[in-house]
């Protein structure tokens, strides 16, 4: 993990140790998030998230179902796994956040607020749902590679169809993005960061 540099009394990272800290920062931050958008829907509703979009698929979140939605809350996500079936397809090395973005966590997709920019945060809802994941992260990223565009990973879809919040893989960086062009805007320095600045909404 630490490798002492001979001569100093120093230590370095090694960088699989920076990788594991980086995705161990956005769990938290992303499981910071979440226990505060449940904690908000217990205080509005005295009840779990609703969803009326997931109502009828299978998911280990279910809590209960009603005629037309469901109560969901966050399970761990089992079996272990990533997104290296998206660096496979892409040849392509991802941020390490992106895969503990999506590997956290089995959950419903979040309504949040960032600044002025209304936004809703996604995860996977099942194991089935992880798969549908990857192929749309690998669809983008293909477009992007047509475009000749450097690579992004969204993160969330917001109310113009056309932007949404993803990560930069080149930087790190969170940013607003026009689908199909370069505009780009940063949004914050780092995954963890934007989690943890995420104001929650019950809609």
């Amino acid at each position: 993990m630490f490798h002492r540099d001979k001569g100093t009394i120093g230590f370095y990272c090694t960088p699989a140790y920076a990788s594991e800290k980086l995705m161990n920062e956005v769990s938290v931050a992303l499981e910071g998030f979440t226990r505060r958008f449940c904690e908000l829907w217990q205080q509005d509703t005295g009840g779990w998230p609703a969803s009326e979009a997931l109502y009828g698929i299978p998911s280990p979140c279910i809590v209960t179902t009603t005629g037309g939605d469901v109560r969901w809350q966050p399970q761990p996500f089992s079996p272990a796994a990533d997104l290296s079936a998206v660096e496979r397809a892409l040849d392509i090395a991802l941020q390490p956040g992106i895969h503990a973005f999506y590997t956290t966590q089995f959950a419903g997709d979040m309504p949040a607020v960032h600044g002025s920019i209304s936004l809703t945060l996604l995860q996977a809802w099942s194991e089935d749902d992880f798969q549908r994941v990857q192929e749309n992260l690998i669809g983008h990223l293909v477009t992007q590679k047509r475009l000749k565009l450097s690579p992004t990973l969204f993160l969330a879809t917001t109310d113009d169809e056309m932007d949404v919040v993803s990560l930069c893989n080149l930087t790190g960086e969170v940013v607003l993005e026009r689908i199909g062009t370069p505009q780009r805007t940063v949004l914050s320095a780092s995954l963890p960061h934007f989690l943890t600045t995420l104001t929650p909404q019950v809609i």
